[in-house]
């Protein structure tokens, strides 16, 4: 098997994913991942019910947003998860959301704040808000590269959540990672005004997330 085909099957199993861990509803959202020796991308294709989601059903494009195979047309989304893979190069997937708790800080235009160990681990800080981008076009792409900065967590203003990882698993794992802190986030509030952590400690915690958390 290619690293194409493995890539279109691991993007199909992620895309299946979505609605099993409650971070989309019928067929909104979609999973993409890069193939960087071939510079294609894979990505869902548009409007095609997550069950009925085969391998062979994956859209593939280039970075110009060219089909080079799929017998679907390839998600609305496209040109956003290309713009995010032209200029940030270091990413290979690009998941995008509803997920209920984290799109509902987007309709506030509300970040989230890093007052959570787990947010700190995972995220390495607060999760940022973009400004409104229209959909369809390159413009949420824009601003997913110009306000996601080191975090793999944005959300959209109106909209809904980003992520972005160097594999589909990282950028998946962020995602469920996102919806669970948002959802504790949204309870602290109902009771109070939650703290911050301090900046060096999230950078403190973070780092050692990273350094030694698993298996190495």
């Amino acid at each position: 098997m290619s690293k194409l085909e493995e890539l279109k099957a691991i993007v199909c199993n992620y895309n299946k994913l979505l609605p099993k861990e409650g971070l989309v509803t019928m067929t909104s959202g979609n999973v993409s991942g890069c193939d960087f020796e071939s510079g294609l991308v894979v990505i869902k294709p548009s409007g095609v019910d997550f069950d009925d989601l085969q391998v062979e059903d994956m859209s593939v494009v280039d970075l110009d947003g060219n089909v080079i195979e799929g017998r679907y047309m390839p998600s609305v989304d496209t040109a956003t998860h290309l713009y995010v893979y032209r200029h940030m190069p270091q990413v290979g997937s690009v998941i995008h959301t509803h997920s209920n708790y984290a799109t509902a800080f987007a309709a506030l235009g509300r970040p989230i704040p890093c007052c959570l160990t787990a947010m700190a681990d995972e995220f390495g800080g607060g999760i940022p808000i973009s400004a409104y981008a229209k959909i369809g076009g390159e413009e949420i792409g824009e601003e997913i590269v110009a306000k996601i900065g080191s975090s793999p967590a944005i959300l959209m203003k109106n909209h809904g959540v980003f992520t972005v990882g160097p594999n589909v698993a990282s950028a998946f794992k962020a995602a469920v990672m996102l919806e669970d802190t948002a959802k504790t986030m949204h309870l602290a509030y109902q009771i109070g005004e939650p703290e911050e952590i301090p900046v060096e400690e999230v950078a403190r915690a973070h780092k050692r997330y990273m350094d030694k958390y698993g298996q190495h």
